[in-house]
């Protein structure tokens, strides 16, 4: 019998990226199974221009991230936050990547989220490209997806709208107020996880 999880994130969440070690560890798992699914915070009218402020509070809160769950943040990505310059805060581009691999290679999609967290908060890359992105997707393999994204047909922004609103669905059914969330799938009942408890032990929720 297979043990499933709901995965909500966004690619621009660094809490996000500090539970992906836990939720790597947890999808893993013999008889487990994560789907992922994007709820486009920083998508759309979420987007922002990094300023001084959201600078200084994107440092403090790394800073966090890191104490709670051992993620690392490269030299590269510290000083592309602190020089600030014309960076722009957009999950967007990276958000149609993900509905790209999602729909041409569903099994790929948490790894390929692995790479994109990778690309921004160790190598310091601007996930709001879309070459960048498509480079991305060339090199883990995934052409079809790199194709679509390049393509930017208007079917995969159809697609991710449907994704974005059952996301946004779940999330105020069930009171959440962001992301990371993990809920547990047990037939058509979705049953949300403490955050914390995936920070501390992965493991110990496929006990409970």
């Amino acid at each position: 019998m297979t043990t499933r999880f709901l995965y909500l994130f966004d690619p621009l969440c660094g809490w996000c990226y500090g539970a992906s070690g836990a939720i790597a560890t947890l999808a893993a798992q013999p008889g487990v199974a994560v789907e992922p699914l994007p709820t486009g915070l920083f998508a759309g009218a979420g987007a922002r221009t990094l300023d001084r402020g959201m600078a200084t509070h994107i440092l403090t809160s790394d800073r966090a991230i890191a104490a709670a769950t051992g993620a690392t943040f490269g030299d590269a990505y510290c000083a592309r936050i602190t020089d600030g310059g014309d960076v722009r805060l957009d999950s967007g581009p990276a958000t149609l990547a993900l509905t790209a691999v999602a729909r041409t290679a569903p099994d790929r999609e948490l790894a390929l989220l692995g790479l994109i967290q990778r690309a921004r908060y160790h190598d310091g890359q601007d996930i709001a490209d879309t070459g960048v992105l498509a480079d991305l997707l060339h090199a883990a393999g995934l052409e079809r997806a790199a194709v679509a994204l390049v393509a930017d047909a208007p079917a995969l922004h159809a697609a991710t709208r449907q994704r974005l609103d059952r996301a946004g669905s779940i999330l105020r059914a069930h009171g959440l107020r962001g992301v990371p969330a993990l809920l547990r799938i047990d037939r058509d009942t979705l049953t949300p996880i403490d955050t914390n408890q995936l920070y501390r032990d992965p493991l110990s929720l496929l006990a409970a």
